[in-house]
């Protein structure tokens, strides 16, 4: 009897208690939801929207300003990977304003290959380039396609809002007119089409910008130019700490 008892508590003594699992609760990040929130998109990239101003050469044909560009962005997208291109492109008589929407990959190398042409080229179409504002992970496409418009009949305009509006004023009358123009295309022109073409003066002449605005930006020393803008964005961040700083320096004896 007292063996079957001792056998009996050995076996129990035996049998392994499972351990007490704490229940694993799924953690994300910020970067994790902005991949999702891509996927779902349908995007493969981060979109950015960029808005340029620059001054053209006298007597240049339009078209070889459209050309360059789809000739750009078709040889970018066939070497490198990235997001689509969308946006407009105002050509006015002296000056163009142009509104880009694509992954920051694309976006800086349109910007490397303009600096390549104004580099190796005396007299490169498209000149004084400045970046007015680039608007990182933006949620939607304003733009459904890349479009081109020439303004060909000059606006008049009772006044020069230049002179009397501060640069900050004039910036945020530049940004609210081009949103605006934007919201009409959007709802306007279907996708596949040319869009507005060159009646964008006929069609919505209020949602102009006046082109002295557009050389008003060109002319201002407070934004960047291209070279500027990829230097400032490609060189790296050096963050000094109080604790790396030592004084008096060291000295060698």
């Amino acid at each position: 009897m007292s063996s079957g008892r001792q056998a009996r508590k050995a076996s129990k003594r035996t049998i392994p208690l499972e351990p007490l699992i704490m229940p694993q609760v799924p953690r994300s990040n910020y970067l994790h939801f902005q991949e999702e929130k891509q996927r779902l998109q349908l995007k493969k990239f981060l979109l950015h929207r960029m808005f340029l101003v620059a001054k053209i050469l006298a007597h240049t044909e339009k078209k070889d300003i459209a050309e360059y560009y789809e000739q750009t962005f078709q040889s970018i997208l066939k070497r490198h990977l990235g997001e689509a291109v969308t946006g407009l492109l105002l050509i006015y008589p002296t000056s163009i304003l142009h509104i880009l929407e694509s992954s920051s990959g694309t976006l800086f190398r349109i910007l490397l290959d303009y600096l390549d042409h104004e580099k190796n080229e005396n007299e490169f179409l498209i000149q004084g380039m400045k970046i007015i504002v680039m608007s990182h992970n933006i949620p939607a496409r304003l733009f459904l396609q890349w479009q081109v418009s020439v303004i060909k009949v000059p606006v008049m305009y009772l006044d020069d809002v230049t002179q009397s509006q501060s640069l900050e004023e004039v910036v945020t009358e530049f940004l609210t007119q081009i949103h605006k123009l934007g919201l009409h295309l959007f709802k306007t022109v279907k996708v596949g089409t040319k869009g507005p073409g060159d009646n964008l003066h006929q069609v919505a002449p209020d949602l102009l910008l006046p082109e002295q605005i557009i050389k008003y930006l060109c002319n201002s020393e407070e934004f960047l130019d291209p070279a500027a803008f990829i230097q400032m964005y490609s060189n790296p961040v050096h963050v000094t700490l109080d604790s790396e700083v030592v004084w008096p320096a060291p000295t060698r004896f």
